[in-house]
């Protein structure tokens, strides 16, 4: 059965998350460019154990207008009041730009979780890393340009081919619903660049932790995960044969079976 689950977030506004199944909880925080929709597959394999709530990220809510963009710090603040709302310590995933609120909200209230999985945050190793390409991305918007935004964005940010990038900024020029939602995306990589470089502040997250990665993802994703396995205390890396950045929709029984075999050591 599937309902709402809702909750007040710290500054009043209500948030809300697709809730499944019963028993033990686990969180999944969405990537960009979704509203958790990519995981249903997930969480519906989940769900026959768990109890799955997929948040709706703020940063991505088309009903919002006042307070857009957000900070991370509200975003935290929201999963905080949805893990308290579920009232136990439960197992946090958070998937891309879903897994640095994730890791935020691990160093912010640790008791609060019981563990992680991570799969590829796109955390920053250097200062003013995207600086540059972020700029480019806002003039092309500011231009009116958002197909050549969202190429730049896909090709010098998540460094995907040049030949992948031009085809995705076409796509979002013919989808409506990717056009909406394209905005938000800027506004979230830009909310991570504000937050720096953060591994002094990861270090003290002692849950144990999967850190999740596919082999077919550039290698500036798998450096990241490196840096946050040496930082992490109890963090695991998992690397899925043949997967990218999508394995939650292309490999959706792998991708619940790390989770559950984590959900199994830690929700007891």
């Amino acid at each position: 059965m599937t309902k709402v689950l809702t909750a007040t977030s710290a500054d009043g506004t209500d948030i809300f998350g697709v809730d499944q199944g019963q028993g033990r909880a686990v969180l999944i925080l969405h990537p960009g460019l979704d509203d958790g929709a990519s995981w249903h597959r997930v969480a519906t394999r989940l769900a026959t154990r768990f109890r799955v709530v997929r948040l709706h990220r703020r940063q991505f809510r088309l009903d919002l207008t006042a307070g857009q963009p957000c900070s991370i710090g509200q975003e935290v603040a929201d999963v905080l009041a949805i893990a308290e709302k579920l009232g136990e310590p439960v197992l946090l995933v958070g998937h891309s730009s879903g897994g640095v609120v994730a890791l935020e909200a691990l160093a912010t209230s640790p008791a609060m979780f019981a563990g992680a999985v991570l799969y590829e945050p796109p955390i920053h190793l250097r200062p003013g890393e995207w600086d540059a390409e972020l700029e480019q991305v806002k003039a092309a918007m500011a231009a009116g340009s958002l197909s050549k935004a969202m190429t730049i964005f896909v090709r010098d940010i998540v460094r995907s081919p040049s030949w992948a990038a031009r085809f995705f900024g076409l796509f979002v020029t013919v989808s409506p619903r990717m056009r909406a939602l394209a905005p938000h995306q800027i506004d979230d990589a830009d909310a991570i660049k504000q937050l720096g470089v953060r591994l002094d502040a990861y270090a003290r997250i002692q849950v144990p932790t999967v850190l999740l990665g596919g082999s077919r993802t550039p290698a500036h994703v798998g450096q990241r995960l490196d840096a946050l396995a040496r930082t992490l205390p109890h963090a695991e890396k998992v690397v899925l044969r043949g997967q990218g950045h999508s394995a939650q929709q292309s490999a959706p029984g792998e991708v619940a079976r790390v989770i559950e075999t984590l959900a199994d050591k830690v929700l007891r």
